[in-house]
């Protein structure tokens, strides 16, 4: 599975994705956004396994995708994804993960953003992809607003997003709302 932008490559994870995932999900800053259990080398190499895995399904319920640079030195910058597993029909969950080195870098997110919203709506003709992200995560707020999606809810979340006086944040766009933005 390929997505192809202008300076990136979405792919399925590779065996020598392992140890740059790895580095970058133990760097603290990629940690402050995540729950104290789930911030962890061993959780991170499930993770790292599960992606694998969900490469080989058929059908296939999750993108999870590697975003590797288009040129030398084909750096690994993060991951992304189309999540149906738990989902309805129609729908899927997108997430976006950039190493913390590639924050706020040149509208990285909003590249890979628009490459899964159009693979998820065209290619995968779904009617709904949303998300869900902790208040205190500003860019992926503007990013939620770029793509034109509306907030549906803002819960509490768990125990620790209280401890820190952040909520949870749930978020969606329909794919006509999608087409109205990208034919607008």
């Amino acid at each position: 599975m390929e997505i192809v932008t202008k300076r990136f490559l979405l792919r399925d994870f590779v065996e020598s994705d392992r140890s740059p995932f790895l580095d970058y999900q133990a760097d603290p800053r990629s940690q402050i956004f995540y729950e104290p259990s789930e911030a962890s080398p061993e959780n991170s190499t499930r993770l790292f396994e599960a992606f694998c895995i969900w490469a080989s399904e058929h059908p296939r319920l999750n993108y999870q995708l590697a975003i590797v640079q288009r040129r030398e030195p084909y750096v690994l910058v993060g991951c992304c994804g189309l999540r149906g597993k738990g989902c309805d029909a129609g729908e899927m969950e997108l997430g976006i993960e950039l190493a913390p080195d590639y924050w706020g870098r040149y509208a990285y997110a909003i590249e890979v953003g628009r490459a899964l919203l159009d693979f998820g709506f065209r290619e995968l003709r779904l009617d709904m992809i949303s998300g869900s992200t902790v208040s205190a995560n500003v860019r992926i707020t503007r990013l939620a607003e770029w793509i034109g999606a509306e907030v549906v809810a803002i819960r509490p979340g768990s125990t620790w997003m209280s401890e820190r006086g952040w909520s949870e944040v749930d978020w969606r766009i329909t794919r006509e709302q999608w087409d109205r933005r990208t034919t607008a």
